[in-house]
């Protein structure tokens, strides 16, 4: 159970990289299913090679950027449809991810990755673990909500909500896009090196249906809590992931095969859309919401009299 929340809270990043896009831009984007074995290969191949294993993730967040300009780029300047150009870039990067590697799988057993330090004080496992993910998200968290607050990030938000507004105020939609793609593909490459160095290895196919566990999670956790508020929105995402997480656990435990992992994914999402829809469930949620929304407001005067000193 506590390895299952483990990587809840790794695959959180990525479910926070596909909030940008999926509730913050509008974009139906693909390339994660490609950008995060990009960051897995990345991190994989520098940390085999002698690379400093956090200098090696870092990469893994540039290379997984990488691969969102490229999207964007098809999308704004070749004019290609937002899901397609997508998946051109996901089709594109499993050669380049097989040329990075070398080979289909590269093991990291016995290399030195920022998982050695917990498996060698036997935090890997323990709540020591657990605490550090969760301050790791928090982090990511900040960053993102932070961000979103800023110029660039108000006007981020404003090309995903309506386009021709912000447009009429002077402001390029397509770098908005670029740049939002390049910080969503970012978060999915840096959580695949993660994932990588968790499990001890990198695998060509271990981004084959990525996309759906973010949306998952995004729409896990968003259905209990609410979006009315961006921090409350993304911490909502963290907590969908490992929801996420928890779910395949306890559905593993009951006696489904590991094969059935895709299938529960997608149960689980078509769950987390319709139950909302239902009388008893629509007004469970929509009490956890009013709740949220209460202590949101009740913090807001603290935050604002914080602004004005």
């Amino acid at each position: 159970m506590i390895t299952a929340v483990e990587l809840g809270l790794i695959y959180a990043i990525m479910a926070l990289g596909v909030y940008l896009t999926f509730r913050i831009l509008d974009f139906p984007d693909l390339t994660v299913d490609g950008s995060f074995t990009t960051g897995a290969a990345t991190a994989s191949i520098l940390i085999v090679n002698g690379t400093n294993p956090l200098v090696a993730t870092v990469c893994a967040f540039f290379a997984g950027a990488a691969a969102g300009v490229i999207t964007g780029l098809l999308h704004t300047k070749g004019n290609i449809d937002g899901l397609l150009a997508g998946i051109l870039t996901m089709i594109g990067l499993y050669s380049i991810n097989l040329r990075i590697m070398g080979k289909a799988n590269v093991p990291l057993l016995g290399e030195d990755t920022l998982m050695s330090p917990l498996r060698a004080n036997g935090w890997l496992g323990s709540w020591v673990s657990v605490a550090l993910l969760l301050l790791l998200c928090l982090v990511a968290v900040a960053v993102i909500v932070w961000f979103l607050h800023t110029d660039v990030g108000m006007a981020m938000r404003s090309t995903g909500d309506n386009p021709e507004m912000i447009r009429s105020f002077g402001v390029s939609t397509d770098n908005q896009k670029i740049l939002g793609l390049a910080l969503s593909n970012g978060l999915v490459a840096f959580s695949g090196a993660l994932i990588a160095q968790f499990q001890g290895y990198a695998d060509i196919g271990m981004g084959i249906g990525i996309i759906l566990i973010g949306l998952a999670s995004v729409i896990v956790g968003q259905a209990i809590f609410s979006q009315r508020y961006i921090w409350l929105a993304a911490i909502a995402v963290v907590f969908g992931a490992v929801i996420y997480r928890l779910v395949i656990q306890f559905a593993l435990g009951a006696g489904l095969e590991v094969n059935d992992m895709k299938l529960i994914s997608a149960v689980l999402v078509v769950l987390a859309l319709v139950l909302p829809q239902v009388g008893v469930f629509r007004k469970l949620a929509a009490r956890i919401q009013i709740t949220s929304r209460g202590t949101a407001k009740a913090d807001a005067p603290e935050e604002e009299e914080k602004q004005n000193a």
